[in-house]
C-alpha cells in the first residue's frame, strides 16, 4: 500500500514533538505532506518555531512548515507554559531552526492541499486546538467531502479535563473550532485522555529512548523528562503521558487500538463545563455517531514501535 498522506496540525510541545518525529520516521506507512503550526501549548512564533526545530532534529529539512492562526476563533488564547516551559519544548538543548517557515499561510495551505491532491486521499492530524482546521473548513467549505479522515488528539471522558474540572486543554483553547470539526460530516477518531493517560513514560521506557545513544533519542529523552514533572505532581502517575503520539502511532498500527463510535458533542456554552466533550460512551442519546472515541491502548506495543522508529532517525 502507498503511504497514507497527512498533514499535521500542531502547537509543539514535547508531546506534540515526539509525535512529529515518529510520523518522519515512518516513511512505509506515512508522507507527511506539511505541517502547520497553531498556537496552543504557547503562542505561534514558537510552535512554528518548534515545528521547524523538530524537523531538523530528524534531519528532515525538506517538510514544509506553515505558520497559522495566532489565536482561537473568538476568544483570547489560553496556553500552556506550565506544562511545557517557557518555549514549549523545555527539557533539550536544541539549536534555532535554519530551515525556513513558508511564506503560506497554514489554512491556505491546507486549502490548496486539499484542492490539489485527489479526493479522499489526505488525512488530517490536528496535535493541538482545532482552529487552523475550523478556519479552513468555514473559508473553503468544498473541501471538507475531500477530507479521508481526521485524527485528532483532544477530549476526554472517565478521564474528564485537565485544564479545567470538565475539559481537555485542545478542546477548550478553541471549543467553537471543535464545534465545526465534530459537526463537519469527517470520518474522525478521537485520541482523548481517556486512552493517552494509559500510555506512561515510566523510568525504563525512558531509559530505552536514552539508551538508543542518537540525537533524537537523548532530546526525546530530555523532553520526558522535562514533561512528567508535572503529570506527576498533578496524578501521581509513573511517568509523563505522551498524548499526541497516540496520533501517529494509530495511523501506523491502529490494532493497538480499541474504542466506540458514538456520537461525541462540544460544549460551547456553559461557563462550568466550557470544552468539555460530551461523549455518549453509552449510547443514552439517540444523537447520530459521529465520531470513533478510542478507550484502549496496547500500551506496550505502542512503546515499541515508538522506540523502534525513533531508532530510525
Amino acid at each position: 500500500m502507498a503511504p497514507r498522506k497527512i498533514i499535521i496540525d500542531t502547537d509543539p510541545g514535547q508531546d506534540d514533538a515526539v509525535a512529529i518525529l515518529l510520523a518522519l520516521a515512518s516513511p512505509e506507512e506515512i508522507e507527511v505532506l506539511g505541517i502547520t503550526a497553531v498556537a496552543g501549548n504557547v503562542p505561534l512564533d514558537l510552535t512554528s518555531k518548534n515545528a521547524r526545530i523538530i524537523c531538523e532534529l530528524a534531519g528532515k529539512v525538506d517538510v514544509p512548515v506553515f505558520a497559522g492562526c495566532d489565536r482561537p476563533l473568538g476568544r483570547d488564547l489560553v496556553t500552556a507554559e506550565h506544562v511545557h516551559g517557557k518555549t514549549g519544548l523545555d527539557g533539550p538543548d536544541l539549536p534555532d531552526p535554519t530551515m525556513p517557515l513558508q511564506d503560506q499561510h497554514a489554512v491556505d495551505y491546507i486549502i490548496d492541499t486539499l484542492n490539489n491532491e485527489d479526493a479522499g486521499t489526505v488525512t488530517l492530524c490536528p496535535l493541538g486546538p482545532l482552529t487552523n482546521i475550523a478556519t479552513a473548513f468555514q473559508r473553503a467549505p468544498e473541501i471538507v467531502e475531500k477530507v479521508q479522515q481526521i485524527v485528532l488528539m483532544g477530549g476526554a471522558y472517565f478521564e474528564v479535563g485537565n485544564i479545567t474540572p470538565a475539559a481537555e486543554f485542545n478542546i477548550y483553547v478553541d471549543p467553537e473550532a471543535a464545534d465545526i470539526i465534530f459537526k463537519s460530516g469527517v470520518n474522525i477518531v478521537v485520541m482523548p485522555l481517556d486512552v493517552t493517560h494509559k500510555v506512561l513514560v515510566t523510568k525504563p521506557r525512558n531509559d530505552g529512548f536514552r539508551a538508543l545513544g542518537t540525537p533524537v533519542g537523548v532530546a526525546v529523552a530530555e523532553m520526558t523528562d522535562f514533561f512528567e514533572r508535572f503529570d506527576k505532581e498533578k496524578y501521581g502517575s509513573a511517568g509523563a503521558p505522551l498524548h499526541d503520539p497516540c496520533v501517529t502511532a494509530y495511523l501506523i498500527k491502529p490494532e493497538l487500538f480499541t474504542g466506540r463510535h458514538i456520537n461525541v458533542e462540544i460544549e460551547t456554552a456553559s461557563e462550568l463545563t466550557l470544552g468539555m466533550t460530551v461523549a455518549d460512551w453509552w449510547g443514552v442519546t439517540d444523537r447520530p455517531a459521529n465520531a470513533t472515541f478510542i478507550g484502549g491502548i496496547d500500551a506496550d506495543g505502542f512503546f515499541d514501535l515508538l522506540t523502534d522508529r525513533l531508532a530510525r532517525l
